[in-house]
């Protein structure tokens, strides 16, 4: 083997190229959840890297960490901070560090080696992190804004304010600037800049939160900004959801989503080379002023640009700022104050519209071609004064006026007025919508698409996976399911992104964010998003139906607050990150003995709330079915998610060594299944309640169904969808979660193959036949009443994206974090070919197979450090080949056995190429 053919290379979401375009010489690593990240609080980070190698059955036999204080000790080989020594392990995710106590400040820089069973490697390349401010006394800023009010400011209902203005003042010593590190939150949101210069591409950051429990701030590396002599900084506050969008004493409506007026905390940190320290932190020093072109913000309704009321050169040094008032000391939020570790929003893509056309004389239609999440940005030349509206929809009418029904109260409208400049550009800062088509008016002169660009915005992270078939309606359903999971992607996941809710709803999540797993690296923002939940818990134990709780809605039901569980073990399974359910397993439990006490009795848990949410109706005009025979028992549900709890509680008790918790909920599990079964299953029919889908779906996926009512409970499932519902879903997102596998795994791939092929209703892919281009809210989103039909939501998508990638892509975790992978491919009849890939915490997983001439070929990548066992369809040991030979006499190929209609082989790491006879 040559030197230096394995690489490191990283493991982040701030990789945005697909790993075969990774420069292979570059080495970079992972520190706990980032590539270098800045001001973490965390004082045990754990450090992860991976390896490419195009050798085959590369393993990893020890690794030495080195972590330095600064990058020339590093470079020489010394850990002050760190030295791991040679460890004998193949483990090369989530090390926990072990070195010296760390302080606030702390730079850290580190480096590894490891030890193959091909060869000795040299050092990777470095990477590094910093802590944050750890102590209270280490924040010298203070809070600071304005507790008021301007003239042109609505306080109650459709609540508008205006964006407030910050600066600062402040001159270096004459000394040579070592570094300058700038920590700072600004609520509800902020844009920051240092003698003009934008400070990050990040937007919409902080990551929201219940800023009565935690308070996020972010930390910028700022030293190339600093000028000798005179600086300044600037910040502009927005409302984001600190100041609340709708606020009045109709508390069912709006919640709690009103924690003050915005406010700013910065504390730009400057070291100098002789080692001391100046600071400027916010106080009552700063100057700040709401006269600014920002007239309002709100992700409801929108932004209101005025450009003749620019402040020019605010942001800069020597600006009059004499009309400005002094900033105010405010109270600071209730929230804890920690360093932020997922990431920020960005602008990952800008697409062009496709076209544009006059709806009256002042009125133009703009058509983005594909429903986004973002907002548009504008080229424009006119007289001073002139205003130029933009309302964003989703649908059109058949008129061709915007559709704006299912918008509810939302006003979503951006206004800009010009400052008559030969040629102005903007895009809004504090404001974002779900939209394909935009009305236009008051433009001056005739639009052009030329003049509009869509900025895509969602949490910046890795697209992680690839998946094509030889079926468009697949193709296009899995497209509409990437676009509609990124764009409910805002620091949490959200349900939708164009009417006036976009709240964090846990039931639309659960297996869902398995499958969205597959398409992008979620890791980061799910696990922020079970802290959100835990700290949205109450004393009680209770937990809600929306986190953040900017809806404070606690109605004890499974379904929904069961994904809290069901997401720490995607987490677990998909990224092999086990910490989430050790930071949460406490706060499950409570939830747990909650619902145990209050409502589970002769262990049937028997309330439910939101039923098998969105099953298709009978009539196309309902939102939900009116008949009972389509409606699956509130007992049902709350019962089987419960046993579900109890079965994942039960493998977490036993993963942290709590053997009393492992009896507790074992016992309780068989408990429940066996007065379940008594209650519910009919012994004669093989049917649970009243024969819905979803009943007998649920009890047979989650195991309670007994080994020999099995089929016949299935041929009910199979009976019920071909007939009653002619081969399409007749499921809610309940039953959704499971439908997909639950077909497959016990034998009937061709129906939902069918299912997800159909292009009439239900389906998919009559979203797809009605020119949608994300998923819908509902089956019947296009006839349905508009009070709830948005056209970008992704619970109805249930399994079916890991059904994609597990199933017909045959990429599965066999082990957490695919350190074992399980390929074994699904190839009904109708699919030519799948093309899948994934790239995993351990490197690109990629299948490739397509049925050609009567045979069966597949192309196969497992990275370095990890096995697989694949199945491919045979019937005999030698109808298998790999790369021209009989597969089990391949030195890296072991024949493991015949099982199922599979000849089943281990392999190492490497490319492979292995081919066999269609059955």
């Amino acid at each position: 083997m040559k030197k230096k053919s394995i690489f490191f290379v990283l493991l982040s979401m701030f990789l945005f190229s697909s790993c075969d375009k990774i420069n292979k010489e570059i080495t970079d690593l992972r520190c706990e959840y980032a590539i270098n990240p800045q001001g973490i609080d965390i004082l045990t980070p754990r450090l992860s890297w991976k390896m490419v190698s195009d050798e085959r059955d590369v393993k990893q036999l020890s690794y030495r960490i080195l972590v330095a204080s600064s990058l020339d000790l590093l470079n020489a080989d010394t850990g002050d901070l760190w030295d791991s020594g040679i460890v004998e392990s193949d483990a090369s995710q989530n090390i926990v560090y072990a070195g010296q106590a760390l302080k606030s400040r702390t730079n850290c820089y580190w480096k590894v080696k490891v030890t193959t069973n091909k060869d000795e490697q040299e050092w990777s390349e470095t990477a590094s992190w910093s802590i944050g401010l750890l102590n209270d006394a280490d924040w010298k800023a203070q809070w600071a804004g304005l507790d008021k009010a301007s003239p042109d400011d609505v306080l109650k209902g459709k609540t508008r304010l205006a964006a407030r203005y910050l600066r600062k003042e402040f001159e270096t010593e004459n000394k040579t600037v070592k570094s300058a590190t700038l920590y700072i939150s600004g609520l509800g949101l902020y844009e920051a800049y240092i003698n003009g210069s934008r400070i990050g591409d990040q937007v919409f950051s902080p990551t929201p939160t219940d800023y009565d429990k935690s308070v996020k701030y972010n930390t910028f590396d700022v030293t190339k900004l600093i000028a000798g002599g005179k600086n300044a900084i600037g910040v502009t506050l927005g409302n984001g959801r600190y100041f609340g969008m709708r606020f009045d004493d109709n508390q069912e409506l709006t919640g709690r989503q009103y924690f003050g007026f915005p406010k700013l905390l910065a504390q730009l940190e400057i070291t100098y080379s002789d080692g001391s320290l100046q600071t400027v932190a916010s106080d009552d020093s700063w100057k700040i002023t709401t006269n600014g072109p920002i007239r309002a913000n709100n992700e409801y309704d929108g932004e209101e640009y005025d450009a003749t009321k620019e402040l020019a050169g605010w942001n800069k040094v020597d600006y009059d700022d004499s009309a400005w008032q002094a900033a105010e000391l405010v109270a600071a939020p209730a929230g804890k104050l920690e360093g932020q570790l997922n990431p920020n929003i960005k602008i990952m893509e800008t697409i062009q519209p496709i076209s544009i056309s006059q709806l009256n004389s002042d009125t133009y239609i703009l058509d983005m071609g594909q429903n986004m999440v973002g907002w548009l940005q504008m080229t424009v030349s006119g007289e001073k004064g002139k205003q130029v509206k933009l309302r964003f929809s989703e649908v059109l009418q058949p008129d061709g006026s915007l559709y704006l029904a299912n918008i509810r109260g939302a006003q979503v409208t951006d206004s800009y007025t010009l400052k008559g400049e030969k040629s102005e550009t903007w895009e809004p800062s504090f404001t974002y919508h779900g939209f394909r088509f935009v009305e236009i008016t008051g433009f001056p002169g005739v639009p052009t698409v030329a003049h509009f660009a869509g900025k895509v915005i969602y949490d910046e992270m890795e697209n992680t996976g690839r998946f094509e078939s030889s079926d468009t309606t697949v193709n296009q359903i899995y497209k509409n399911a990437y676009w509609g999971i990124r764009g409910n992607y805002r620091g949490m996941p959200t349900d939708c992104p164009q009417r006036d809710e976009r709240m964090g709803w846990l039931g639309d999540r659960a297996v869902g964010s398995q499958g969205e797993s597959f398409v992008f690296d979620n890791h980061l923002l799910y696990a922020k998003w079970l802290d959100d939940i835990e700290e949205s818990q109450r004393e009680d134990g209770s937990i809600p139906d929306v986190a953040p709780n900017y809806w404070p809605i606690y109605s004890d039901n499974m379904t929904w607050p069961g994904a809290y569980v069901i997401i720490a073990n995607m987490l677990y399974e998909q990224f092999g990150d086990k910490e989430p359910i050790v930071k949460h397993y406490d706060s499950m439990k409570r939830w747990m003995s909650y619902i145990r006490s209050k409502y589970v009795k002769d262990n049937i848990m028997a309330k439910d709330t939101y039923g098998d949410w969105c099953m298709p109706p009978e009539s196309p005009e309902l939102i939900h079915s009116e008949d009972p025979a389509r409606k699956t028992d509130a007992a049902v549900l709350g019962t089987t998610f419960y046993f579900r709890m109890l079965t994942l509680l039960e493998k977490y008790a036993k993963m942290l060594g709590k053997s009393d918790d492992v009896q507790l909920f074992a016992d309780e599990a068989t408990a429940v299944k066996a007065s379940f079964n008594a209650k519910y299953l009919n012994t004669e029919t093989m049917q649970y309640s009243n024969n819905t889908v979803t009943a007998n779906l649920l009890a047979l996926c989650y195991g309670m169904t007994p080994e020999e009512y099995q089929k016949g409970v299935f041929d009910n499932i199979v009976a019920k969808t071909l007939d009653d519902f002619k081969g399409h879903v007749s499921t809610g997102l309940v039953g959704a979660q499971w439908l997909m596998r639950g077909l497959t795994d016990y034998g009937r791939p061709d129906i939902a193959l069918k299912i997800v092929t159909n292009r009439d209703y239900p389906s998919w892919g009559y979203m797809v036949e009605n020119d949608a281009t994300t998923i819908w809210e509902l089956w019947n989103g296009n006839t349905a009443d508009p009070g709830m039909n948005s056209h970008n939501h992704v619970m109805l998508l249930g399994d079916l994206v890991v059904w994609f990638y597990e199933y017909l892509g045959g990429i599965k975790a066999a082990e957490p974090g695919f350190k074992k992978i399980e390929m074994k491919p699904c190839t009904p009849e109708g699919l030519n070919f799948v093309n899948a890939s994934l790239n995993s915490v351990y490197g690109k997983i990629e299948s490739a197979w397509k049925k050609e001439a009567e045979t069966f070929i597949w192309k196969i990548t497992v990275p370095a450090n990890t096995t697989a066992v694949v199945y491919i369809p045979a019937t005999a040991e030698n109808e298998v080949s790999e790369s021209g030979k009989q597969a089990s006499t391949v030195e890296d190929v072991k024949f493991v056995e015949l099982r199922d209609g599979y000849a089943v082989y281990e392999i190492g790491s490497g490319k492979y190429n292995f081919s066999a006879p269609c059955k």
